[in-house]
This record gives structure tokens, C-alpha cells and sequence, in this order.
């Protein structure tokens, strides 16, 4: 029920923030007195691996928050990443694929040892409770917040990722991490890779950001030793240079149709509805942008039947 209302508000906002009003006479609903508290904006970070109810959803105050269209958005792809079959349906679908691109592209000979990189954020580990409590308080990505998430070392994994690469590793072929997370965030990220057994969970392995957030430097630093057979992440970032440089929608849909014959074959691509550069590129890459703004791009450039 009280999943059920927080939605029926999550509605209500939306429905106000399009200029749409309901006239139809609403069924009855039972009253649910636990959630007659107002919900209210909780801008600390105390998020644990259960879910915390007496912020996310009620509390005494007499403010009642009404998320922008941007994360009512965010909000509804955390869900599906928790609990939508679908989204666990498609990253199976993504790695059992994987595996069937190593068992033919793995051979005993070869010049250079094989070596798989993967992203780690919403491609391994899973941040869809952090992403929810910032959507749901209507508040953006903040950098401190999420280094509070990070450090914690206590993510999920996406479905599919770790049987995926211990089957990789069992095979030879060595695991790189690749990832934008900073260096103050490596004790936490090699906790959370260790917590699961990763393979290749050492400061070798795993490659930080240092100056750029492009991942070509640190591709082309593993190519020096390995032959690289697969790439997995969920943003077209983590594949090819041609995608770093902030290219607009046009650009980007050129580049993966020009690039077409990689993905299943030797890029992996696992979903991610709530953010990256595809959310960046919908906006036009700005250094700072407010919900009001989000929500004028998004009404403009969503196709809406007549």
C-alpha cells in the first residue's frame, strides 16, 4: 500500500508538471494511515542495503515534495532495475551472449594473453537504492553523496555479471575494470569486488579515472599486454573513442549505426534507463542544469500521441 501511494503521488506530480488534470471520479482506496505524513526532503546520505522507509516515504513535516518530471523518471528506472523480471531477463540475455563470444573466440594459442574489460557502475554493481533516494528527494547526482555510497563497498551486482566473468577467468582470460570512479573511491570498490569474488580484484586490474573521463587511454594501456575480446558496460563510452568528446543524439545514433556489427559481437551492452551520456546529450551536455530546465527539454523533445 504504501508503495502503491507514493506512486499515486509520483502521478499526481507528473500529471501537474504536464498541465494535465484527471476529472475522472477516482475508485475508492482503503486509507492507509501510515503514510498520511507528508514525505520529506532528506538531503544526508543513509542508505544500507535495506531499504529506509522513514525517509523515503513519510515523516513529520508539513512539506510534501513533488519530484520534477526528470526524476519522477529516475525513480520509475531504479524500480524496474529492482524489481521489473524484464530488466534481469535482459542482462541475462547480455551475458549468456558474452559467453558464447568467448567460447568462440578463446583458443590455447595465442600471441598475447585475453583480457576482458568491463565497466563497473550499472554494468557489475548495481546503484539503483542510491540513485531512488536522490530521485525521490528530488535532488541530482552529488559527488560527496556518492562517495559515501561508494565507500561503503556493499553494491549489488547486476544479474548475470559475476557467474559471467568467474566463467571468463576460468578460461585464462584476465578481468580489467575500467571505471570513472575516482581514486579516493578505490579501498571501497576493491571491497565491493572482493565481497563477490571477483576475479583479478587488485590494484592492477582495476583502472580509476585520473585526468579524463574518456576510457581510450586505459583501453589502449591494457591492448599494450592483452588482446582485448570483449568490452561490457552500459554506456557507448565504455566501447570507443568515437563516442567520447560530447557528441549530440544525432551524432551518437550515427556512431552506433556505424558501428553496428560490434555490439553482441565484441561490445556487450547492458540497459541502463536512468543515466550517463545519454542523458548528458538529451540536455546538450551542460555544466549545470536545473530540474525546471530538465523538464522544459524533456516536454519538448518526448513524442506525445495527439
Amino acid at each position: 500500500m504504501k508503495t502503491y501511494s507514493l506512486l499515486l503521488l509520483m502521478s499526481a506530480c507528473l500529471s501537474a508538471a504536464f498541465g494535465q488534470t484527471d476529472t475522472t471520479k477516482p475508485a475508492p482506496v482503503k486509507t492507509d494511515t501510515s503514510l498520511h505524513a507528508p514525505v520529506k526532503a532528506d538531503t544526508s546520505m543513509q542508505i544500507s542495503g535495506k531499504t529506509d522507509t522513514s525517509s523515503m516515504h513519510a515523516a513529520k513535516t508539513d512539506t510534501v515534495i513533488c519530484t520534477s518530471i526528470a526524476n519522477n523518471g529516475k525513480v520509475w528506472a531504479a524500480i524496474y532495475q529492482q524489481r521489473a523480471a524484464e530488466y534481469k531477463a535482459l542482462c541475462f540475455q547480455a551475458y549468456n551472449l558474452a559467453r558464447l563470444r568467448v567460447d568462440e573466440k578463446w583458443t590455447h594459442y595465442h600471441m598475447k594473453p585475453y583480457a576482458i574489460v568491463t565497466d563497473i557502475d550499472e554494468t557489475l554493481f548495481d546503484n539503483s537504492p542510491y540513485n531512488a533516494k536522490r530521485a525521490l528527494n528530488n535532488l541530482d547526482y552529488d559527488a560527496a553523496t556518492w562517495k559515501q555510497w561508494t565507500v561503503r563497498g556493499a553494491c549489488d551486482t547486476v544479474p548475470g555479471a559475476p557467474s559471467f566473468l568467474k566463467y571468463a577467468a576460468s578460461k585464462g582470460i584476465e578481468i580489467f575494470y575500467i571505471t570513472n570512479r575516482a581514486e579516493d573511491e578505490r579501498a571501497g570498490t576493491l571491497q565491493n569486488l572482493k565481497l563477490y569474488g571477483l576475479p583479478n580484484a587488485d590494484d592492477t586490474h582495476l583502472l580509476l579515472k585520473k585526468n579524463t573521463s574518456s576510457k581510450e587511454a586505459r583501453r589502449q594501456d591494457v591492448l599494450k599486454s592483452h588482446i582485448i575480446i570483449l568490452l561490457c558496460g552500459d554506456n557507448l563510452g565504455d566501447f570507443d573513442a568515437l563516442y567520447d568528446g560530447a557528441p549530440s543524439e544525432e551524432e551518437r545514433k550515427a556512431t552506433t549505426q556505424k558501428l553496428m556489427t560490434q555490439f553482441g559481437s565484441r561490445y556487450i551492452v547492458i540497459p541502463n534507463p536512468g543515466y550517463d551520456d545519454w542523458e548528458k546529450a538529451l540536455y546538450n551536455y551542460p555544466v549545470t542544469i536545473g530540474n525546471a530546465e530538465k523538464d522544459s527539454i524533456i516536454k519538448a523533445k518526448v513524442k506525445v500521441a495527439d
